[in-house]
């Protein structure tokens, strides 16, 4: 991983917004229909060449494809994993629940996917690898016109499989998280081994408590919590912590989030992670304040923090001044060398959907760059390099 030496880096968490004949392929292929593959391969590559391109106008330094070959974050997976079928409900979070009407007009104006969540009713294996070489490539083609950059890739985690797909085949959540970290292994490794660094969706650390298991005690869910950190450890036992970084929030859903868990109680079991990069949320209005728990809780010397600097649910655009400000209270904690920019979340949390305007996405990590060039001139007190 890239490290802060005379500025502050930027990056972002991943998914970005999807054109829409990405959008009409990837829900074609999740309906099960044929495929022309020259046809899936032309548009999703010319859409990574656009994203690729847009992250470096914006001056991001370390940047991804977007996410683009995917449907989401965490269901992409049925694609390459054996043991999955049909379709399951989908749980939302208790702050939803609490005011029905409110969640159902989300619902209505299209926050609630239409994309298949499967359920687990059979032994989790890798059943195809192509479509990871193909993601693979696609970045490492698009990233040779920008020699400068660091590139990134998303995966899910274990916990987070868990989560989104339903088990009904394993006897425990254990045994479940078992299986899908051996299983994930290979896909993590491929990515490392690239020489992409690997990024890691963890939201069941934090959104799990309140949607999946919203119905335990937080002791309950905290052991959980426990256990899919030691899932995700286990399936990263081969990749050195330097090569992949992830990624802890609790829902990018315009909710109220009175029922997120306080942080304090979560970071402490992510800090057991072997990543070395944590992206966490730092931008929106219910966790802008969680930077002074870092006065409490140490961030382990061969870790990196990445904060949200701009929000990925709001479609105001932070000003520089604003971005600034948030970078420098990470750096007086934690030191400046150790301070990654970054988003809350990402801006295409599924295919055809982002609370987001599209070309105010871009916006805003252009005043994230601009604002992590004022916080780095002010930290290390001249003007910053490039």
């Amino acid at each position: 991983m890239k490290v802060s030496k005379d500025r502050i880096l930027t990056t972002h968490v991943g998914s970005l917004p999807r054109p829409q004949d990405v959008v009409d392929v990837l829900f074609a292929q999740d309906r099960g229909e044929a495929i022309d593959e020259a046809q899936f391969e032309t548009v999703v590559g010319n859409a990574v060449n656009e994203t690729v391109r847009k992250q470096v106008e914006a001056g991001l330094d370390i940047i991804d494809d977007g996410e683009m070959s995917k449907i989401s974050y965490a269901t992409y997976i049925r694609h390459r994993l054996t043991g999955f079928e049909g379709d399951s409900s989908r749980p939302t979070p208790k702050d939803l629940d609490d005011f029905p009407e409110y969640r159902d007009r989300l619902v209505k104006a299209g926050h609630s996917a239409t994309y298949k969540r499967p359920v687990c009713k059979g032994p989790i294996a890798v059943k195809n690898l192509e479509p990871v070489k193909h993601d693979i490539a696609r970045l490492k083609k698009a990233l040779q016109q920008a020699t400068d950059k660091e590139g990134f890739m998303n995966a899910v985690s274990p916990g987070t499989i868990a989560v989104f797909q339903p088990n009904e085949y394993y006897p425990s959540h254990e045994t479940y998280l078992e299986a899908l970290a051996t299983a994930m292994r290979e896909e993590y490794e491929m990515i490392a081994n690239s020489g992409l660094i690997l990024s890691i969706d963890c939201p069941d650390l934090a959104m799990g408590r309140h949607s999946r298991f919203k119905n335990l005690t937080d002791e309950e869910f905290l052991r959980y919590a426990e256990l899919q950190v030691e899932a995700l450890n286990h399936a990263l036992a081969n990749v050195p912590a330097d090569r992949v970084r992830m990624h802890v929030c609790w829902g990018n859903y315009e909710g109220s989030h009175v029922d997120d868990m306080d942080c304090r109680r979560i970071f402490p079991i992510v800090l057991k992670a072997k990543p070395m990069g944590y992206l966490i949320e730092g931008a929106n209005p219910r966790h802008e304040h969680e930077w002074e728990a870092w006065q409490t809780i140490k961030l382990p010397d061969d870790k990196v923090l990445i904060p949200g600097v701009v929000g990925a649910n709001s479609n105001y655009v932070e000003h520089p001044e604003v971005v600034a400000q948030r970078l420098i209270r990470y750096a007086n904690i934690v030191g400046k060398e150790r301070v990654i920019a970054g988003s809350d979340c990402g801006f295409g949390t599924f295919a055809g959907f982002g609370s987001v305007f599209p070309p105010f996405c871009w916006m805003k990590m252009k005043a994230m760059a601009e604002g992590a060039r004022l916080a780095s001139s002010r930290l290390w007190g001249k003007a910053a390099s490039n």
